[in-house]
Formats: C-alpha cells, sequence, structure tokens
C-alpha cells in the first residue's frame, strides 16, 4: 500500500476516534450542534492535507484543537451579522428530575455570552480540563494571558443573570467563598 494511503487510513481513524470531543468542543464554542459539526468538518479538511507532518508532531491532538479554536474565530470574525430571530420561540426543554437540561441550557447561553477568546479560553481550560500551559500553547498565547482570560471570563459567568442563582457568595475582604 503507498504511502499516501496509510496517511489517509491513519487520518481517517484519527478523525473518527476524536470526532465527538471535537464536535463537544466546537459546540461549545459555537453554541450550535450543525455549525459545531461544520465548524469541525471544515477544520479536518483544512488539516488533512498536512497530516503527514502533523501526525509526527508530539502532540497532533493539540493542533487540531489550535486549528478548531483559530477557524472559530475567523468564522466569528467574518460573520459579524447578527442571527435572525424565528418568529416563533423555540419548544422549552423538558427539565429532568435533577434539573441538568436547565442548567445546561443557562451555562450555554452565558458561554454565547462570553467574547470569543475569553470562550474558548474557559472551554478549553474548564471543560476540556486541559492545563493552563495546554491552553496557553493550543491558543499560542502565554500561559498569564490564559490565567487572566480565565479569571475574567469567570468573572463574567458569575455576573451573568442566567446563572446568578448558582454563584457562590464570595467574602470580598478575605476573598473566600462562604
Amino acid at each position: 500500500m503507498a504511502e499516501t494511503d496509510w496517511d489517509e487510513l491513519d487520518f481517517e481513524a484519527f478523525a473518527s476516534l476524536r470526532w465527538q470531543r471535537l464536535v463537544r468542543t466546537a459546540y461549545l464554542l459555537t453554541g450550535d450542534h450543525h455549525e459545531a459539526e461544520d465548524l469541525v468538518q471544515a477544520t479536518l479538511a483544512k488539516v488533512f492535507p498536512g497530516w503527514s507532518r502533523i501526525r509526527r508532531l508530539d502532540s497532533p491532538d493539540g493542533y487540531v484543537h489550535r486549528a478548531l479554536v483559530n477557524n472559530n474565530l475567523s468564522r466569528y470574525r467574518r460573520r459579524r451579522v447578527l442571527h435572525l430571530l424565528t418568529p416563533l420561540l423555540p419548544e422549552r426543554a423538558q427539565q429532568s428530575e435533577d434539573g441538568q437540561v436547565e442548567q445546561r441550557s443557562l451555562l450555554l447561553q452565558a458561554l454565547a455570552a462570553l467574547p470569543p477568546r475569553q470562550r474558548a479560553v474557559v472551554v478549553l481550560r474548564y471543560w476540556e480540563d486541559l492545563s493552563e500551559q495546554q491552553v496557553a500553547d493550543v491558543l499560542g498565547c502565554s500561559p498569564g494571558n490564559v490565567k487572566s482570560q480565565a479569571s475574567r471570563g469567570l468573572q463574567k459567568l458569575r455576573a451573568h443573570p442566567a446563572l446568578a442563582a448558582y454563584a457562590v457568595p464570595v467574602d470580598v475582604e478575605r476573598g473566600e467563598d462562604r
């Protein structure tokens, strides 16, 4: 089998193994499942031509995550047009006994209010559970920048009206949770 065939099979295996995680991350970045799938497809299409080089990197996952975030930021910059509102409101999600559906919906609403870079930091740091250094590598910035963006993003999430009921009171003088 020719080397390019092996590269294609290797890429196919990588893409199929990482698909769900990439779509989940993209969903948190975009707030829409269909846009998330489109974003992942576009990212994988851009990564594929260089796969023979990328697969030899220390962290192909990091490279693909960075490409995903950069693609989303580019998409956001190009699309400065607001979504058209539908004349009918969508049906409200059925709340489970423990309220998880409602909580997730509120979290996604609050995430959507963050600027794209802060949203990327919060999603990668706290949802994908990447370290500050890994997030810095993915976004091409310093760990200090990740810390400040994460801090500002969390501050905005805590202050968001949709999440106000879930905010933990902080003792301002001590800087501790009550």
